[in-house]
């Protein structure tokens, strides 16, 4: 009884084209975008043209200091502010024009560099054009020392080094808080709407009722309908995760390069498929209730939005802490529990103590809300609209 129920129920929610619109494709459309976007995001503008205005007078000397920039188009003009006021140039350098004459001379000159550094292209150009005037410097010190018959290292008392213990990148940091989003996002947009037609749709077209009439336990359907809301977030988060994979292997570059899972390829996309239906399980059972306490669809979907929205806090929360600082506490809190394990299975950890973890507390979770969902299914004042 349970399985027909189950197979029925599943049949009408594919059946629905709103459902299957929601479920399937608008995860998919909300996930190429957030791939294109963190690929954009991680991109060292190498590849794009910048234009950095400057005097005319500056021209010259502006196209050899920026020599070993090829993708900094130097560009001259009587006032280059005006340039990157009105838009036509990134950033500007502007000098009093005898920039070139007092160095030549000794005498103290300046330089100011001129641009909006909240904007990415602006910022990017003026931190070129920082680096620049900072190794034109060095190179200024060193040749007036050497004049003087001083040794270049008077100025450079000591060198500071900086180590990482850790072989990842920010790519790959990236990409472990990118993958949880996508698939906490695509679960509880996918699930979404299956959990609000189950129950609260039910109520709002009369026919829960007969639906009770008929000689199945309550708690088989209530079983039956869940198992519907999870296989739909199992089947978005498959579809998900195998359309993110796709879109990072062949439409970026960046992001591609950054996946290394340590030569546990098997086991890290394993544990993703079984940390996947665990998650859609915790959230079908979470939607469930919140589909069962509304009367209509629209109050349904008003409780569950939040629910969704929580998926948020825990990439603000774990962005900063590397992995090796991950602790019991971000294992056992679920829904944070997802990040931390995807996190980790992301750079290529396998730790089998901290998947128990989230895979206990989760299915802990799952026997609460469904006892609480029993509890509701039975009394008519929440099944009946």
């Amino acid at each position: 009884m349970l399985l027909n129920i189950y197979l029925k129920e599943l049949k009408d929610c594919f059946r629905d084209r709103r459902t299957l619109l929601l479920s399937v494709f608008l995860p998919i459309v909300m996930m190429t975008g957030l791939t294109l976007f963190y690929e954009s995001l991680v991109s060292d503008g190498s590849d794009e043209i910048y234009t950095l205005a400057v005097d005319n007078t500056f021209e010259a000397e502006a196209e050899r200091i920026f020599t070993s920039s090829p993708n900094i188009e130097i560009e001259a003009a009587q006032d280059p502010e005006k340039l990157v006021a009105d838009g036509d140039a990134h950033a500007a350098l502007v000098t009093d024009g005898l920039f070139s004459e007092n160095i030549q001379n000794g005498v103290p000159a300046s330089i100011s560099i001129v641009g909006n550094s909240y904007s990415e292209n602006s910022a990017y150009v003026i931190s070129t054009a920082s680096g620049a005037l900072s190794a034109l410097e060095n190179t200024i010190v060193q040749e007036r020392l050497q004049m003087e018959g001083m040794d270049a290292s008077l100025v450079q008392p000591f060198i500071v080094e900086q180590k990482e213990i850790s072989s990842e990148d920010g790519t790959i940091n990236l990409l472990a808080m990118l993958i949880p989003l996508i698939l906490s996002l695509a679960i509880g947009i996918g699930a979404g709407p299956a959990a609000s037609d189950l129950f609260a749709g039910e109520k709002e077209r009369k026919t829960m009722e007969a639906l009770l009439m008929t000689p199945v336990n309550r708690s088989t359907l209530l079983t039956a309908k869940w198992l519907v809301i999870s296989t739909i977030g199992v089947l978005t988060g498959f579809v998900t995760l195998i359309v993110v994979s796709l879109e990072i292997a062949f439409l970026t570059e960046n992001l591609r390069n950054a996946v290394n899972f340590g030569g546990q390829f098997a086991e890290v996309i394993g544990f993703a498929l079984l940390v996947t239906i665990v998650y859609s399980m915790f959230n079908g059972a979470l939607l469930m209730l919140t589909s069962i306490i509304g009367k209509t669809i629209k109050e349904s979907q008003s409780y569950s939005t939040p629910v969704m929205m929580i998926g948020m806090f825990p990439m603000m929360i774990i962005s900063s802490i590397g992995v090796n600082e991950l602790t019991v506490q971000h294992f056992a809190i679920p829904i944070l529990n997802l990040f931390s394990v995807l996190k980790e299975l992301t750079v290529g950890v396998v730790n089998y103590e901290h998947l128990l973890i989230m895979l206990g507390t989760n299915l802990l979770c799952v026997a609460v809300f469904l006892i609480i969902g029993r509890m509701l299914f039975l009394k008519d004042k929440w099944v009946m609209n």
